[in-house]
């Protein structure tokens, strides 16, 4: 049985459409309608509820050397307020999956992980426990909100002091305040826009939601369901669990190399990595060039040979077009090939092109 977010009966008065997702019932997108949501995220702005994703602390003497050898990304150098993602792998370099780590101070780290894998991922994290390190989830403790979009930061700071909102991306304010709500503010997001991620105890998620919609209200806020959400992560060329990486599927396959640092002295799935060089296969992005929508697992075809398989697709509303994400072989993955995607066997032309497939102007 599904669980519910603290703010599933606003979703409910909003004219949320509830789907079942990560083991929650979450909108996937209200009455405004997914490409309507995702316009207002990449030219105004948009309020997720993302407080099915899952929270573990990782605590004591021995938290920065248990975290160098459980993730592939390195924190030796991380600073207090600092936000850092990196990929888990397990044994065989396959990804476990991908997490942001925050630093709270010393021998104190925030660890935030996808919803439909906390459970797996914290007995992986227990599992692999080594030294002086406390361990605990505390999901259920937190509600989460995204407001993402250009206009964020305005209407962030018409409820908080300028002090409590991050200047840098991938930072965060721990001691933050919102209008009287303790809080966490990061400057993170899943995208590809300016934005935050606002963290409170999960019994005031749901004032800490009406509190920003109504300073929103004059800058055209709306809420954002699920569908805008995978829509702007795709359009940013931003990889989702379950999709382009998975158990089997390498970071560096899943082309997150740049948070595998293989130059660590050893993390779990190392040796792994090291023999599965050079790559037999890479992602890559697919522009539909002919008619149709192309979606995960269709066959991509270059001169008449299967080269490899989508991991997402769909029509990207800011773009106006059809797009997928990829992983190809290798030596047949080159930017701008004519290809073919076979959807339900009809081939319809594309080009494999660079990501990501939209970038903000800075």
């Amino acid at each position: 049985m599904e669980k519910k977010t603290p703010l599933y009966e606003t979703h409910v008065k909003c004219g949320g459409k509830m789907v079942p997702f990560g083991g929650y019932l979450l909108p996937v997108q209200y009455k405004t309608g997914i490409k309507k949501e995702h316009m207002a995220v990449r030219t105004g702005c948009g309020l997720f509820d993302v407080s099915h994703m899952g929270e573990v602390m990782v605590q004591g003497d021995d938290s920065l050397k248990f975290l160098n050898h459980l993730l592939t990304n390195d924190f030796t150098d991380m600073a207090d307020g600092q936000a850092r993602y990196s990929p888990m792998c397990n044994e065989l370099g396959g990804t476990v999956d991908d997490l942001i780590v925050y630093k709270k101070g010393e021998c104190d780290y925030f660890v935030v992980v996808n919803a439909a894998n906390r459970e797996k991922d914290y007995q992986w994290i227990c599992g692999h426990q080594t030294g002086k390190v406390l361990l605990s989830d505390v999901s259920d403790n937190y509600g989460q909100l995204a407001l993402q979009g250009p206009l964020a930061e305005k209407i962030l700071s018409k409820v908080t002091d300028q002090k409590y909102i991050p200047s840098e991306y991938y930072t965060a304010v721990f001691d933050a305040e919102i209008q009287g709500i303790p809080c966490t503010i990061s400057r993170t997001g899943y995208t590809g826009e300016d934005g935050f991620e606002i963290y409170m105890a999960s019994e005031r998620a749901e004032e800490m939601w009406n509190l920003l919609m109504d300073a929103g209200s004059d800058d055209g806020l709306i809420p954002c369901g699920l569908g805008a959400r995978d829509t702007l992560r795709m359009e940013a060329g931003m990889p989702l669990y379950g999709h382009e990486m998975n158990d089997e599927i390498s970071p560096k396959t899943a082309g997150l190399g740049f948070a595998v640092k293989m130059d660590k002295d050893d993390f779990i799935g190392k040796k792994a990595l090291e023999a599965a060089v050079p790559l037999k296969q890479r992602r890559v992005g697919i522009k539909v060039t002919g008619r149709g929508v192309v979606r995960e697992e269709c066959d991509v075809i270059r001169d008449g040979e299967k080269i490899g398989f989508t991991t997402s697709g769909t029509f990207l509303p800011y773009l106006k077009g059809s797009y997928a994400l990829a992983i190809v072989e290798s030596d047949k993955r080159e930017i701008g090939a004519p290809v073919q995607v076979d959807v339900r066997g009809r081939l319809i032309d594309a080009e494999m092109v660079a990501l990501p497939f939209y970038k903000r102007e800075k």
